[in-house]
């Protein structure tokens, strides 16, 4: 009986940590969803003179208001991302490759788009 008891007692307190676990998730993935309402992304592809992506290029992002970079280095298929990106802010983003580089391209606030697309082209 007191067997029973202390299984009774440990499902449902089992029950109870699963409600609260799922309702915190519950919670995380509104958050989520609100941020990602609020974001963008940017991406492109990196070619040069020929129209032929460049593997390895590094392209840099500038956050224009708080002047912090990221970069991505593209794949063999030229490509690159960059995600969370603020609305309300304009960036600037550019490619370098041995030495040339591609003009800079501005992803300006007022643009709507949630999934900006501008290729980049690093002429010799």
């Amino acid at each position: 009986m007191k067997r029973l008891n202390f299984l009774s007692v440990l499902l449902a307190g089992m029950l109870v940590l699963g409600l609260g676990i799922s309702a915190a998730a519950d919670k995380v993935d509104k958050k989520q969803a609100k941020a990602d309402a609020n974001s963008r992304s940017l991406e492109g592809v990196v070619m040069d003179g020929s129209d032929t992506p460049i593997e390895g290029a590094v392209v840099q992002l500038k956050d224009t208001k708080s002047l912090q970079i990221r970069s991505f280095i593209t794949r063999t298929d030229g490509k690159f991302h960059f995600y969370g990106l603020s609305r309300d802010v304009d960036y600037e983003v550019r490619a370098d490759n041995q030495g040339k580089s591609s003009q800079q391209k501005t992803l300006s606030s007022f643009d709507s788009r949630k999934q900006a697309v501008m290729n980049l082209k690093v002429e010799k």
